[in-house]
């Protein structure tokens, strides 16, 4: 099915000049991975939509105070770690995915160097290389390309499409899909990975949709 900006507003809660600037890479990728329906296009924009910020960040920030590192990732850090850690990002992220999804300890620098990219963010060294794989991209040499925007919309349907979420889309099973993307604990109104915000966009695109 054909997107248009107005879709993309309404899924992704995007400005209409963001909505503009992403609509041929998102229409390419939901082409090239079967988002070709409806439905599937209404939960996948609305889950876009949510976890890039409103189509704005496709890099992982890891900005945190020690407040916010002792709050999210209390189990990597105690409060004299938390201190020396606060508010520098590449030291945060080789901490908390050192040894996790293919990257090496916090010295190899894999934690920063495949931090979270993408629409749907594509985490540490094993799966950037699934995702080189399936996108045709030497992302192991230059994980930045995941910043493009149209990198970052085929990678984020590669990965939609790699999970079968379709399925799950075609079903209508919402939260299942929010569960297996990012709702984790994030379930409260107004955090960032909450189930009200994706619910919100889900069914704005929806009525925009028809269905």
């Amino acid at each position: 099915m054909n997107l248009t900006s107005d879709i993309i507003v309404a899924g992704c809660g995007a400005s209409p000049a963001r909505a503009a600037q992403w609509l041929q890479p998102l229409q390419a990728a939901c082409d090239k991975f079967a988002i070709n329906t409806p439905l599937r296009v209404a939960a996948f924009l609305a889950q876009i939509g949510v976890e890039s910020a409103r189509l704005s960040a496709v890099s992982e920030n890891l900005n945190y105070s020690a407040v916010g590192l002792l709050t999210e990732f209390s189990k990597y850090f105690d409060e004299v770690e938390a201190q020396q850690y606060a508010n520098k990002p590449p030291m945060i992220a080789n901490r908390v995915y050192a040894n996790r999804s293919g990257n090496g300890d916090e010295a190899s620098g894999d934690g920063w160097t495949f931090r979270g990219r993408a629409c749907l963010q594509i985490t540490g060294r094993t799966n950037y290389t699934l995702c080189a794989i399936g996108v045709d991209l030497d992302l192991l040499n230059h994980p930045e390309l995941l910043e493009q925007p149209a990198n970052a919309a085929t990678a984020s349907a590669w990965y939609w499409f790699n999970r079968n979420l379709n399925a799950l889309a075609d079903a209508g099973n919402f939260l299942g899909l929010s569960k297996a993307i990012n709702l984790g604990s994030a379930t409260a109104p107004g955090t960032p990975g909450s189930y009200s915000q994706r619910l919100a966009l889900y069914g704005a695109v929806k009525k925009t949709l028809g269905i």
